[in-house]
């Protein structure tokens, strides 16, 4: 019986980066695989400049999400001011780079977009050339080297991810597990956080994984290749919505 690894993601906001054109910084509606496999990264310790280290746990993996609630759009109108470039000088600080010449800043301009209150269930299998196992994944979700964020580090967790590792029988099962209310009840999550009974399976690997027959075939680019140069491919992903079943409880 194939083995999942399963947390929730919630965050008052999340960026979960598209293709950047300009000084747009777009998101898109659910986690990339990217942005799972820097959140398992931080978790684990691993530094954005070990490639070696990035590659392997990138072939360990394989996702399928969740999409609960998809939170609402928000744009934020970003300035930054950026001093001109001087190669004599070697800044240490923020407010060194800045002080040293204030008629020579530049402002950079930019819409960054985010989700708010958006709920997201996780569940990560092992590839055949895995490295590392669940349990070391789970520990180390529990127990995180870095602070763990939803895209940005300006969007931190809200609530623990409350890893599990579980046998469930199959995928689906695995995306439904249930964890606890984020208020009093599952039912005033959903009224607090505007969703319907309507949820969205995202999956890699086989198609029939959810054993249905009207399922959409994309191709995000969401595939690390280059975290130096910022350059990625693409993936295939499945993805299918479905009509939960009404919770009675209060």
């Amino acid at each position: 019986m194939k083995a999942y690894l399963v947390f929730r993601l919630y965050g008052p906001l999340a960026s979960w980066g598209q293709a950047a054109v300009g000084g747009d910084r777009p998101t898109g509606m659910l986690p990339t695989r990217s942005a799972i496999l820097g959140l398992l990264g931080a978790a684990l310790g691993i530094r954005r400049d070990d490639d070696a280290a990035l590659q392997a746990l990138q072939q360990s993996v394989q996702l399928a999400i969740k999409q609960t609630v998809p939170g609402v759009l928000l744009r934020d109108y970003h300035t930054t001011q950026v001093p001109g470039q001087n190669k004599k000088v070697r800044h240490r600080t923020r407010k060194s780079e800045l002080s040293e010449d204030k008629q020579k800043l530049n402002t950079i301009l930019s819409g960054r977009d985010y989700r708010c209150d958006g709920l997201w269930i996780v569940a990560i299998s092992l590839t055949d050339k895995a490295s590392v196992s669940l349990a070391q994944l789970q520990a180390a979700l529990l127990t995180p080297a870095f602070p763990l964020c939803l895209g940005r580090k300006s969007c931190p967790l809200a609530l623990p991810v409350m890893p599990k590792v579980l046998e469930p029988g199959n995928l689906k099962a695995a995306l439904d597990t249930e964890f606890p209310p984020l208020s009093r009840s599952e039912k005033q999550d959903r009224f607090l956080l505007g969703a319907n009974n309507w949820v969205t399976y995202y999956w890699e690997g086989d198609e029939q994984a959810l054993g249905e027959q009207e399922v959409m075939t994309t191709h995000p680019w969401d595939e690390p290749v280059s975290r130096t140069r910022w350059q990625f491919k693409q993936g295939t992903r499945y993805q299918v919505s479905l009509r939960e079943k009404a919770h009675v409880s209060v």
